[in-house]
């Protein structure tokens, strides 16, 4: 039986942006995301990356260019150690030893992992395996980096971990695009979102402009969390309680 997963999907996406993909389960998210680096391949139009078809990029070619951290960190975490873990694609690669090492510590830095090279990767708590899953795709060094549920499985506190890291990752010039369930996470740290509906792309904007229209993503089943909720009552686009601070302060002057 064919399904007609995506339908009328025409999208850009550009260096440096943050996005949310929003939607309810089976809208079409993780089947665009993964359209993207060419675990799965179009049957009708394009993908283009860097204005050329994903199918003729080779996988090695494209998980440079695109790294893709899946939401089940165990699905992916196979070896005995995390330093053989995060460096395995680069010794699939054939790249020099000593590169090798410099890019697994350099990775293992940058999610704050080091001096875990020795330790069991299954002995690790989610967060941190989640951490090495990243880790793993960053040795690749690739511009863009998609990830599904990052904060899935994740206390408060690590989630806000999780996304600091990916934050600061966008700020250092990677596009980050997370598939996520959770609205106050796509309303705190992406600067885009596109919902997805059906198979199609049902809104695409600026986060604020997105969840300022809350008739709208309501169609989608989506519901803005309780500060944005506040705010559109209230008519200003914060999307933090620290914006709607700031805006009210504003009222008073």
């Amino acid at each position: 039986l064919d399904v007609e997963a995506l339908r009328g999907i025409d999208l850009s996406i550009y260096e440096g942006e943050f996005i949310a993909l929003l939607g309810q389960n089976g809208s079409g998210k993780t089947t665009l995301a993964k359209q993207l680096n060419g675990l799965l391949k179009p049957t009708s139009g394009h993908v283009l990356i860097q204005e050329k078809p994903t199918t003729k990029y080779s996988r090695c070619e494209l998980a440079r260019l695109v790294g893709y951290v899946f939401q089940n960190p165990d699905h992916q975490i196979f070896a005995r150690t995390v330093k053989e873990e995060v460096g395995f694609g680069l010794k699939v690669l054939e790249e020099d030893p000593k590169k090798i090492e410099d890019r697994v510590a350099e990775a293992l830095e940058i999610v704050e992992l080091q001096g875990y090279e020795e330790k069991i990767p299954f002995t690790l708590t989610k967060g941190e395996r989640q951490r090495v899953a990243v880790a793993s795709v960053l040795t690749a060094q690739p511009q863009v980096i998609i990830l599904d549920e990052p904060t899935t499985g994740l206390d408060y506190r690590h989630q806000r971990s999780m996304m600091g890291m990916l934050e600061h990752l966008n700020q250092k010039g990677h596009t980050i695009i997370i598939i996520t369930h959770s609205m106050w996470v796509a309303s705190e740290y992406a600067k885009r979102v596109i919902v997805m509906k059906d198979g199609t792309i049902f809104s695409d904007g600026p986060t604020r402009e997105v969840f300022s229209n809350e008739a709208q993503l309501n169609e989608a089943s989506l519901r803005v969390p309780p500060i944005v909720q506040l705010s559109n009552w209230l008519g200003t686009q914060a999307l933090t309680v620290e914006e709607l601070v700031q805006e009210l302060k504003g009222y008073d002057r």
